[in-house]
């Protein structure tokens, strides 16, 4: 994913045109000069900014918020929940870090509405920047250790930021990027880079749909919004690399009960092994999330055994039988959705052009939708990626 080093502000496209004329104004501005502004927030969060102080007699609604790292709670719960909110409307300004050199700014450790949160003055803030910039350096948070509202860490510029500040420009698609490019060269008089980043927004980077369940994926599983995430596992308690020691930090409880499957030697080739935990991934990732009332109830994971120690090369004919397992049992199992790796690939040493259709002629069994995320160790070829490569005719053998 992108590396970010600058400063970020997300606003939504209506406002684009009132900032490039006249930069971003903080919240007391554009109530005092009735600016016509589209929230992205609910009012809710936005009041509770307001009685936030600041020094004296500021508060957060006289500074306007920049963010180290965009994509984080707060970026989650308004593309997620906030429905108000089309999420092709959604735009991140990347602005110069040079920002960080005024002498009227505050730095944060934290989302600055949040009682744990300390506020930096600018001579203070200098000594900090490198633990902000690798505290929100991350592609997940959970709130046990802090790094939710850290990731949220925020610059406070008082009253306003000039547009020349505005170093490009972000948004979810192409379609987005016409709309804004458009705007840029009606209003602006200087280039702006408009930059589809998709994963920015907690997309994939690509997606080909071969049924109408199944489609192939490019991004990060683990901001899914399938029912049931699957792990590719050996079956010796060892979590080292790639998905399964991502899963073994995000969610130690899934690494204890993995551990637990392999001492009791529960987990083997051919069965894999579903974690009905109540705690939904929503409930994570999503800032306040005690306050929403639409999250996803549970999320579920499956444990897939690819081989026996981590040592081997994935096993075919036991990935076989696992498929096979779960196109007899996944109703039964009471899993509505489902997403997959691409199942001994990668860290498994299979190729791609062999065990791709064993996975798509399996998948594309089950009644439910199915995103399958590609390999990301090396390219595959297009054709490798169609229809007619993937799903084998009705009656031809899977052995």
């Amino acid at each position: 994913m992108l590396k970010l080093r600058g400063l970020y502000y997300i606003t939504h496209i209506d406002n684009l045109p009132s900032i490039l004329r006249n930069g971003i104004f903080c919240h007391r501005r554009i109530e005092e000069e009735k600016i016509k502004f589209t929230p992205i927030y609910n009012e809710e969060i936005v009041s509770n900014r307001k009685e936030k102080k600041v020094e004296g007699e500021h508060n957060l609604w006289d500074f306007v918020n920049l963010y180290f790292q965009p994509r984080n709670a707060m970026l989650y719960r308004v593309v997620r929940f906030f429905s108000e909110v089309n999420l092709e409307d959604l735009l991140i300004l990347g602005l110069k870090s040079d920002l960080l050199n005024r002498k009227d700014i505050f730095v944060t450790t934290g989302n600055a509405a949040s009682r744990e949160t300390k506020f930096l003055r600018a001579t203070e803030a200098q000594k900090y920047l490198k633990t902000i910039r690798e505290k929100t350096d991350k592609e997940w948070w959970t709130s046990e250790d802090g790094s939710k509202r850290e990731i949220m860490a925020e610059c406070l510029v008082p009253d306003k930021v000039d547009a020349d500040n505005i170093s490009e420009i972000y948004v979810s698609n192409d379609n987005t990027r016409n709309k804004v490019k458009e705007i840029c060269n009606e209003i602006y008089n200087k280039s702006i880079s408009v930059i589809p980043e998709p994963e920015l927004f907690f997309l994939p980077s690509r997606e080909i749909f071969l049924t109408n369940t199944l489609s192939l994926i490019e991004g990060d599983m683990f901001f899914s919004k399938m029912q049931t995430l699957t792990i590719s596992v050996n079956t010796v308690g060892v979590m080292g690399k790639g998905l399964a020691s991502r899963a073994k930090y995000q969610f130690p409880d899934v690494y204890v009960k993995y551990q637990d499957l392999c001492k009791s030697k529960t987990l083997k080739m051919g069965k894999p092994y579903l974690y009905k935990r109540e705690g939904s991934l929503d409930f994570v990732l999503a800032d306040e999330a005690e306050k929403l009332t639409n999250l996803n109830s549970k999320t579920w994971f499956l444990l897939f055994p690819t081989k026996t120690h981590w040592r081997n090369m994935a096993d075919l004919n036991g990935i076989k039988e696992g498929l096979k397992w779960l196109v007899d049992q996944y109703r039964n199992e009471g899993i509505e959705s489902l997403a997959i790796p691409a199942l001994g690939c990668g860290l498994g040493w299979l190729p791609w052009g062999s065990v791709g259709p064993v996975i798509c002629t399996y998948l594309n069994q089950l009644e439910i939708p199915v995103n399958l995320y590609l390999p990301i160790e090396k390219k595959i070829p297009d054709e490798q990626l169609k229809p007619n490569f993937l799903l084998k005719k009705e009656g031809s053998s899977l052995d």
